[in-house]
């Protein structure tokens, strides 16, 4: 029987040194039914990371020229991918390290959907609230369980988040799978495309969701595929001027595309009112004149 043939894509933006860590984890996964193959896309990091990276011999190395952004920088794997013949590209943060089993779960259900994403834990100590576990309970801090869209607040929802892991979030279709990590088959991607660029940096994952399901696709969370996550180190942290630049603008372009008018408007006007923020302001500007892509 032929294997099943998925590509690993991991993004590295200064970052290699999560990204090694992850290549090392990558190494130990079972894949008994499964063909694979790690590709790594540098995206324009100019702090050595690519000569530090070329010098792993188990990875396809692919160097972009000027940082791409997340949406760019999977586009550059997932199009290396499509163009080899891959059956489905995983899409993983690099800032993760993911469980033996993780694949071979991933890849199993995928008999019964098109797009899979893990349960996905928080590397111990980058929980949103330190103090409050005890040490047996970390990494068993719960960051994604599923997730939906709130449409009424354009943002997506994890289930689960904060929560020590009990085992009650089973496997289940969800509207909102997270970029952090994804399995899709590559029917998916040949039929409604990549991320859009535009969004260069969040929320091109819940506008992919989107339009996977409006063309019929299924998205299923596999709560037995397991990752750890140490939660937005390449955008400087949760809650950083970077991060909250990309969510306010995304939000309105996400909302602009796919909300209902009143939602359109109630957005632009809670932005309105959350404009003497300065990273805010120029997030509202650069929407309201068409700047996407990466911040200027």
């Amino acid at each position: 029987m032929r294997k099943n043939k998925v590509a690993i894509i991991v993004l590295n933006y200064k970052g290699v040194a999560d990204t090694i860590a992850c290549i090392q984890s990558l190494r130990k996964i079972k894949k008994s039914d499964i063909e694979t193959q790690v590709i790594v896309v540098e995206n324009d990091s100019q702090d050595g990371s690519a000569e530090e990276l070329s010098q792993l011999k188990d990875i396809q190395l692919l160097t972009n020229h000027k940082n791409m952004g997340f949406s760019g920088g999977m586009n550059v794997g997932i199009k290396y991918a499509l163009s080899r013949g891959f059956d489905a590209v995983v899409i993983l943060n690099n800032d993760t390290i993911v469980d033996e089993n993780f694949l071979e779960c991933l890849n199993r259900t995928a008999k019964d959907a098109d797009i899979i994403t893990p349960k996905i834990y928080f590397a111990p100590g980058s929980e949103f609230h330190k103090t409050r576990y005890k040490n047996g309970e970390r990494g068993k801090v719960i960051w994604y369980a599923g997730g939906e869209i709130d449409w009424q607040n354009i943002i997506g929802i994890h289930t689960g988040v904060d929560e020590v892991d009990n085992g009650k979030y089973q496997k289940r279709e969800v509207s909102l799978a997270t970029g952090c990590c994804m399995y899709i088959k590559s029917e998916v991607l040949e039929k409604i495309g990549l991320f859009n660029e535009k969004y260069f940096l969040y929320l091109e994952d819940m506008d992919f969701c989107v339009r996977a399901q409006r063309a019929g696709f299924k998205i299923m969370f596999e709560p037995r595929s397991l990752i750890w996550h140490k939660n937005a180190s390449s955008a400087g942290g949760s809650g950083s001027s970077l991060q909250d630049y990309y969510i306010t603008r995304n939000r309105l372009l996400f909302a602009a595309k796919y909300a209902k008018l009143n939602t359109k408007i109630a957005l632009l006007k809670h932005v309105f009112k959350n404009s003497k923020d300065t990273i805010r302001r120029k997030a509202l500007m650069d929407f309201l004149t068409f700047r996407f892509g990466r911040m200027s």
